[in-house]
């Protein structure tokens, strides 16, 4: 799939997943997709935990408790390091953030549906209860995880506002 393309594909998907499975290759291409984003001062904070494991599977869609965990058969869990590393900066957030969307759309360019999920993991301890199970260092946050899965709808990206309300050339025009 060309890139505009797969831009224009992407959506939110929370429904159920096929019975297919994601092969670990593909596995492998969406999380190097992740891995080739900018990070501040190229530290490169964000690592991945790749969840493919039917029993893993099983206890990380229990902790987070959404349904569209239930019937995936990949989950790709990300993981931050806090430390400082501009000026006493972190970019934590922000790498994950451009990894992460580059994971989305290598997901939509093969073909599999997720949802970007980031506030159910700050809820209840989701988060830390999740890097228990995946072995995580204390010092690392997991920040955002992506359930994988072939799609049993096929859904398209919700509306988004036009150009010229949200982007202007040379100053802000609202």
């Amino acid at each position: 799939m060309e890139l505009f393309e797969a831009i224009a594909k992407r959506h939110s998907y929370r429904g159920q997943f096929t019975d297919a499975p994601v092969s670990e290759e593909d596995l492998r291409k969406i999380v190097q997709a992740g891995i080739q984003a900018p990070s501040g001062k190229n530290e490169q904070t964000t690592s991945f935990v790749i969840v493919n494991d039917p029993d893993v599977l099983e206890k990380a869609a229990e902790i987070i408790n959404r349904p569209v965990c239930q019937t995936a058969k990949a989950m790709i869990v990300c993981v931050t390091d806090p430390r400082p590393v501009f000026h006493g900066e972190t970019f934590h957030a922000e790498d994950c953030s451009a990894a992460v969307e580059n994971m989305l759309l290598a997901i939509t360019a093969l073909g599999y549906a997720t949802v970007w999920l980031d506030g159910v993991l700050r809820l209840e301890t989701v988060a830390e209860r999740l890097a228990e199970l995946l072995a995580v260092p204390k010092d690392r946050i997991v920040r955002i995880a992506l359930p994988v899965g072939v799609p049993v709808e096929l859904c398209q990206q919700k509306h988004k506002l036009p150009f010229d309300q949200r982007a202007w050339f040379n100053r802000y025009q609202a």
